[in-house]
């Protein structure tokens, strides 16, 4: 496999970080076992490493990769640090945002949907990976995939109370109002993302602002399988690099 011009990247040196686009599939659940298995197996070639993929739960929990990790005993978890050369962290995307992360001798990745956000999956993934290579999160650079945006995320007061707002008749931080005929908001996953990272230190932050559910052509969805779109599953990988 080779890296597709259409592919989102940060462009970090010293690392191979990138987020696919519609195409290749990546989701066990979402398409024929075998032809995953062989896509998943052909990132090795442009990451340099084996990307290991997590059984995402919606949560916030973090893990440091290991090399006995494969796809039929991955661990629950919707994070992972690696600071091994030979083990890249392997992110699936529908809709949920991913989150890549690059420190002094280490990288890692976050699932961050609406839930893992307010969870605190970005800030346990800072603090995992300054663990885990002695970096204070001012050395943690992060980078925003593609997710579902605020012109498309409709949301209702359960998901604005979960991050300590008040689900009032208005706009809230990350929070656009709009009555739909009832209460309803949209939400902004990137930007609720960033206030998480300022939160933990982070101050070196890029990337967001592609829908997935708005840009058909470019992107695969979860929402947009509902609407007639093709099923599957994007990858958000980053490795150290050789």
């Amino acid at each position: 496999m080779q890296p597709d011009p259409q592919w989102l990247s940060p462009g970090w040196p010293g690392v191979t970080a990138f987020m696919t686009t519609r195409g290749p599939n990546f989701g066990r659940k979402a398409g024929d076992a075998d032809e995953v298995r062989a896509n998943r197996a052909a990132l090795a070639e442009v990451l340099g490493a084996r990307p290991v993929f997590l059984d995402q739960v919606h949560g916030a929990g973090v893990v440091r990769l290991r090399a006995d990790w494969h796809d039929d005993n991955a661990p629950q978890a919707d994070a992972a640090v690696s600071t091994d050369r030979d083990l890249a962290v392997a992110i699936l995307v529908a809709d949920c945002l991913p989150v890549l992360f690059r420190a002094p001798g280490g990288v890692a990745g976050a699932h961050a949907g609406w839930r893992g956000l307010a969870a605190g999956v970005l800030k346990n993934t800072v603090a995992e990976l300054c663990a885990a290579t002695g970096c204070e999160p001012r050395d943690v650079q992060a980078w925003l995939g593609a997710s579902i945006g605020p012109q498309a995320f409709e949301v209702g007061p359960e998901v604005v109370a979960a991050f300590g707002r008040e689900p009032l008749p208005h706009d809230q931080p990350g929070f656009l109002y709009r009555p739909n005929p009832q209460p309803r908001w949209r939400a902004d996953l990137p930007l609720l993302a960033r206030e998480s990272l300022g939160a933990a230190g982070v101050t070196q932050i890029s990337g967001g602002g592609w829908c997935t559910l708005t840009d058909d052509s470019r992107f695969f969805s979860f929402r947009g399988e509902s609407l007639g779109r093709p099923r599957g599953r994007m990858a958000a990988c980053i490795s150290l690099g050789r």
